[in-house]
């Protein structure tokens, strides 16, 4: 388990728990051993089972977890995902916290599976943003891995973004390109671009990638004939299972949809002792 998972199974632990399980502590044996079943309650793509494992294995190394099967799997309705044994008291103190981190996580897994197949057979790749819960953000975005997602950056750190603010900040696209030139050699740059001018503006300052924010798709288009290979191009904005693909039939690399994370709906799974 790494520090960062571990950080954060301990502060949800800690939420749920607090100073004691009174409700198992007044009606179960310290003592008392038991075995339950993870099931799935509808279709999904699994997202979050080693997770899971390690909430267990925190308030109990001795707690026995199969998983029957791996992260990114498609699990069909009525399935089981694993086989927990050992004491009771611990299963059910981990219980909550072990089924909220795979339904969350697994419902973003399989709501990216369902865009990413959207637009099969086109050259397009879906990505996640930084619109992730606080402190969640790794395990989300690993999610949308699982479901056959990229990942964009991670954040502020690892690329540099010019969007809108900070154009109306530098003074315009070419100042603040030149200026993130000047600055910062080893970072991809993407520059966000709302209409055409500024399309042909950010590709005259040679950015690596270009954002079409909020393009209708004729204009989207279009923008795609301008640049004709000589950046990447990202499509953002009002991206939805509906719109997806004929978006990425303008010819776009990139597909980026905040809802993969901030609006996947948690999936239905249960655990029930045998």
């Amino acid at each position: 388990m790494d520090h960062y998972l571990k950080k954060l199974i301990e502060t949800a632990l800690s939420e749920d728990i607090g100073p004691g399980d009174v409700t198992s502590e007044a009606t179960i044996a310290a003592d008392a051993t038991s075995t339950a079943i993870m099931l799935a309650k509808q279709d999904i793509v699994l997202a979050g089972i080693d997770a899971a494992r390690d909430v267990f294995h925190y308030l109990d190394p001795a707690i026995l977890f199969t998983a029957y099967a791996k992260d990114g799997g498609r699990i069909n309705a009525g399935a089981e995902i694993a086989k927990l044994s050992g004491n009771t008291r611990a299963l059910l103190a981990g219980e909550r916290v072990a089924l909220n981190l795979l339904q969350h996580l697994s419902g973003i897994a399989t709501l990216t599976a369902r865009y990413v197949e959207k637009i099969a057979g086109c050259k397009a790749q879906v990505l996640d943003t930084r619109k992730t819960l606080p402190g969640m953000r790794a395990l989300e975005k690993y999610a949308v891995k699982a479901g056959g997602g990229k990942n964009h950056r991670m954040g502020l750190y690892d690329m540099i973004l010019i969007k809108d603010n900070h154009i109306k900040a530098a003074g315009s696209i070419t100042q603040a390109m030149e200026s993130a030139r000047k600055k910062s050699g080893k970072f991809t740059i993407e520059v966000e671009a709302g209409n055409l001018n500024e399309v042909r503006e950010a590709l005259a300052s040679q950015a690596d990638i270009i954002m079409l924010d909020n393009m209708p798709l004729g204009l989207m288009s279009e923008a795609v004939q301008i640049i004709n290979g000589q950046a990447l191009v990202e499509a953002s904005g009002n991206v939805t299972l509906d719109t997806i693909r004929a978006i990425a039939e303008t010819g776009v690399d990139y597909i980026s949809s905040g809802s993969l994370t901030h609006s996947a709906p948690a999936v239905d799974i249960s655990m029930k002792i045998k």
